[in-house]
């Protein structure tokens, strides 16, 4: 029930402190972050902020997302997203109006969400983190196989979800309690510390945490 905002991963860079310690910081972009619409109870059922992030050509989306955002009065953005708000924060805002990086505060735990970098069809040791076989003693070609997958005669078949080869990565994942390490108003960047899913130039969604832990002696 808050407010996030829609950016661009950057890439990695590291900064400094004041005491001299290096820092590791994925740079999120999120300019431009625009209302879309806002839903309420009386027209769509509950209350949320529609957010729309990045620049398209109205001749690049369908009819019907160019004249929703028509409506608004708003760019077609290439990344829509709605975030459920309380009615007083939703009252706040109306649609057109940009939101700013000043949303977020430096020392902020967030939850970014984006899409994994794929990795392609991937054996189990790569994929499940599974030990390889003996590299000697007559262990013939049967390195990095995952072995047997057989059951008894019961129940005589393999369960789903067994952990075997496959396709990795390029999933939507999310990476929680992340700390904001600095933001750049000016140019509407958020310098997050740590990691974040996806490649350079992927879409992000940067929400404030929702398993924020709690102070000592609170």
């Amino acid at each position: 029930m808050s407010l996030g905002l829609l950016g661009r991963k950057v890439g990695m860079m590291r900064i400094f402190t004041d005491d001299g310690d290096s820092i590791p910081v994925t740079v999120v972009d999120v300019s431009n972050n625009r209302v879309a619409q806002i839903k309420t109870p009386e027209t769509d059922g509950y209350t949320a902020v529609q957010v729309a992030f990045g620049q398209r050509r109205a001749s690049r989306v369908t009819k019907a997302v160019a004249g929703h955002h028509a409506k608004a009065g708003v760019e077609a953005g290439t990344l829509l997203k709605e975030f459920r708000v309380d009615a007083a924060k939703a009252a706040e805002l109306k649609a057109g109006e940009v939101v700013a990086v000043s949303l977020f505060e430096v020392g902020q735990k967030v939850d970014v969400q984006g899409v994994s970098i794929g990795k392609g069809y991937a054996g189990t040791i790569k994929r499940h983190n599974f030990a390889s076989g003996r590299q000697t003693h007559g262990n013939s070609r049967s390195h990095n196989v995952p072995g047997s997958i057989g059951m008894a005669q019961d129940p005589g078949r393999v369960f789903p979800g067994k952990r075997m080869t496959g396709h990795m990565g390029d999933v939507t994942t999310t990476v929680q309690n992340l700390e904001i390490a600095r933001i750049d108003a000016d140019r509407q960047l958020l310098l997050v510390k740590g990691a974040i899913p996806g490649a350079k130039n992927g879409q992000v969604v940067v929400s404030p945490a929702v398993k924020v832990k709690a102070k000592k002696g609170a």
